[in-house]
């Protein structure tokens, strides 16, 4: 969602800057692009097909989770002179990190559950285990290893939608948004 959000606005900001300041749009000359494509599979595998989500293993998924933040680290390494690039890649790293750090799932603390699923009947969800079928497994913050870069932050109650996210989340997020906000540039339109 916040990924989401910034893409959109960023596109949008990055086209209001460029017909306000007269400037054509520029494009990323992005390096091994297709890893990006490659990386997405393991988790579209893991925990978006039904079709295979539920009969992959949990420490199949969670290895194809590390194996996708990797990649992407890859990729965020190789742009890294491209605007936005080094917040992306800072996000990444810290999300890989917390990853790696609780046995290959993004923790996320019973409260948090709560309030992302209030209506979720008792037993829904069980502390230590992955939370349905996606990437989070529930913790306690005491022990969840490095918490605070942990899917601990929450939207503001005021939004319609529920959905945590991390430290890390919020660095991809700022990277994508000045990438995006970048390709107004600096040349000018002909006026041919």
């Amino acid at each position: 969602m916040i990924l989401l959000t910034a893409v959109a606005s960023g596109l949008l900001a990055g086209l209001l800057r460029a017909m306000v300041r007269g400037r054509r749009l520029t494009s990323l000359n992005l390096r091994l692009l297709w890893l990006v494509v490659i990386a997405f599979i393991p988790q579209l595998l893991a925990f978006n097909l039904p079709a295979t989500r539920a009969r992959l293993p949990d420490q199949a998924a969670s290895a194809a989770l590390i194996l996708s933040q990797v990649m992407l680290q890859v990729f965020a390494w190789a742009n890294r002179r491209q605007p936005g690039f080094w917040a992306l890649g800072v996000g990444l790293a810290l999300n890989l990190l917390v990853i790696a750090a609780n046995g290959g799932w993004m923790p996320v603390s019973p409260d948090t559950v709560r309030v992302l699923i209030p209506s979720a009947p008792a037993g829904s969800w069980v502390i230590g285990q992955r939370l349905g079928f996606g990437k989070d497994i529930v913790l306690p913050v005491p022990e969840t290893r490095l918490w605070f870069l942990s899917d601990c932050l929450l939207l503001p109650a005021w939004v319609p939608c529920r959905v945590a996210f991390s430290v890390g989340d919020v660095f991809i997020a700022l990277g994508a948004f000045y990438a995006l906000w970048a390709l107004a540039g600096s040349q000018k339109k002909s006026t041919h």
